[in-house]
């Protein structure tokens, strides 16, 4: 099992600019992918970015080109441990809340972290 830990969700304007981490513990040398969805109220908890331990990234197409998914583990390895999500020019449609997601095998799932974009 991977326990997750989420920091640097708050409160931005519009065009703004936030940084969220996740950082995972545990049984992290059987992760193969590490990303980020968001639930936002009223609607289905959707895919944001997701990164693989070779490296591969996945993009949501509302988030293409201003969002990026970045991860501290070393390519072509397992070793995904942290994984960050820079997100940028920042929509008031963006207002959720994002959870780090762990797959290996199972899934994990972090606590949440709160965005708010304000117009």
């Amino acid at each position: 099992q991977v326990q997750l830990v989420e920091s640097g969700g708050g409160l931005v304007q519009a065009g703004g600019s936030l940084r969220l981490s996740c950082a995972a513990s545990g049984s992290i040398f059987s992760i193969n992918t590490l990303g980020w969805y968001r639930q936002a109220p009223g609607k289905q908890r959707e895919l944001v970015a997701a990164i693989t331990s070779a490296g591969s990234t996945n993009y949501a197409d509302s988030v293409k080109g201003r969002f990026t998914i970045s991860s501290d583990g070393a390519k072509n390895t397992v070793n995904l441990h942290t994984v960050y999500l820079q997100m940028n020019s920042l929509k008031p449609e963006d207002t959720a809340v994002y959870y780090c997601n762990a797959k290996s095998g199972i899934e994990d799932w972090g606590q949440g972290t709160l965005v708010t974009v304000s117009s």
